[in-house]
């Protein structure tokens, strides 16, 4: 299936009870077995079945379902943010004394956790590029991930993937990547070699901005040695599941980071609709990108799709006179006439007002 049917038909069949060609919304907490021995299982995890919500629910499983489908892992956790995913994807392989290697210009929310890992005997060390030799220039024997975002933000550099992923599995230590901004439908990183990918689902892929959720995604292909991660230790009969089975059963479980049924249902109707909105942002924001760069020429227009002061925002490429822009769905002439009446009314040096005929 190509992408757009993908996300209709991908990884989801229809109810079989109703025939309901969209997922139910399961909200309930727990659930009821024919026996107290089939509930002990289920709960413990010997057995298929749903026993409580907080670990896992019919109409999230349909989205983890059609996430892992898509971005092609052999499975997904949801749960209810998407700074939830990224701890839980990190915290169920690392343990204290452990090092991180990180791309610098990655999601300030990010570099927050990271920071909050110190207290934990987490320790980070960061990239200024997103060269492999960056990359291995600070790798040591404590490192035991590397994690990096698709396109960076707020710097947008792109990352090799590839690149990284060989690299980090010739120390034999994984890649995780935050997927968010390019989505599958730009990028798929397992298929570049990436090991675990995380979304802030709250942003494209739900689409209406209704819901806050995350999502891990499994390649199931990382061999996992449980003398350097020793916290998987308990899981690795579950081959190569071994990184789920413990996420799921445990990690996950025990914080209480689970989406929530309703959201996860939101989430599926938005998924339908990903590739049309993709491709119209997509094609929006180069669009704008090139009537900036060639009308406003003492202005740089920093855009993948294109032939401050402290540390922290340098690293990352944030300086006073940085201005982001998130560009949606609206007409395209509507955004320039935006951009023409405010970049009109710009001051710059001297307090010249920019004109299109003076930049």
């Amino acid at each position: 299936m190509k992408f757009n049917t993908s996300l209709l038909h991908g990884g989801y069949s229809r109810d079989n009870n109703t025939g309901a060609i969209l997922p139910p919304i399961y909200q309930t907490s727990a659930f009821g077995h024919k026996t107290a021995e089939q509930l002990e299982n289920t709960f413990n995890n010997h057995e298929p079945g749903f026993s409580y919500s907080r670990i896992n629910n019919p109409t999230i499983e349909s989205f983890e379902k059609r996430i892992a489908y898509l971005e092609g892992g052999i499975g997904a956790v949801a749960c209810s943010s998407g700074m939830a995913a990224i701890s839980l994807a990190i915290l169920n392989i690392l343990r204290s004394g452990d090092e991180i290697v990180s791309s610098a210009s990655i999601f300030g929310g990010t570099i927050g956790l990271f920071k909050d890992l110190q207290a934990f005997g987490i320790t980070t060390n960061y990239v200024l590029d997103q060269s492999p030799e960056s990359y291995e220039a600070v790798i040591n024997k404590k490192t035991k991930l590397i994690f990096t975002e698709t396109i960076g933000n707020p710097k947008l550099d792109v990352v090799d993937i590839s690149a990284i992923a060989r690299l980090a599995h010739s120390h034999k230590i994984p890649l995780i990547v935050d997927n968010t901004a390019a989505t599958p439908f730009l990028v798929k990183p397992i298929s570049f070699g990436a090991d675990v990918v995380v979304h802030s689902a709250s942003k494209y892929i739900n689409g209406s901005g209704n819901s806050i959720s995350g999502v891990i995604i499994d390649s199931g292909r990382f061999d996992w040695d449980t003398e350097e991660y020793p916290s998987l230790l308990e899981t690795k009969r579950f081959g190569q599941f071994i990184y789920l089975s413990k996420l799921r059963g445990y990690l996950f479980r025990n914080f209480g980071s689970c989406l929530s049924p309703f959201n996860a249902y939101l989430n599926s109707i938005g998924l339908e609709t990903l590739g049309i909105r993709m491709e119209r942002l997509c094609n929006n924001a180069l669009k704008l990108a090139e009537y900036i760069q060639s009308n406003y020429k003492n202005i740089t227009v920093n855009y993948p799709g294109l032939k401050s002061s402290e540390e922290e925002k340098k690293n990352a490429g944030i300086y006073d006179d940085l201005i982001r822009v998130s560009v949606g769905l609206e007409d395209i002439e509507d955004l320039i006439n935006d951009f023409d009446a405010a970049l009109e009314k710009m001051p710059y040096q001297g307090g010249i007002q920019c004109k299109k005929s003076m930049c």
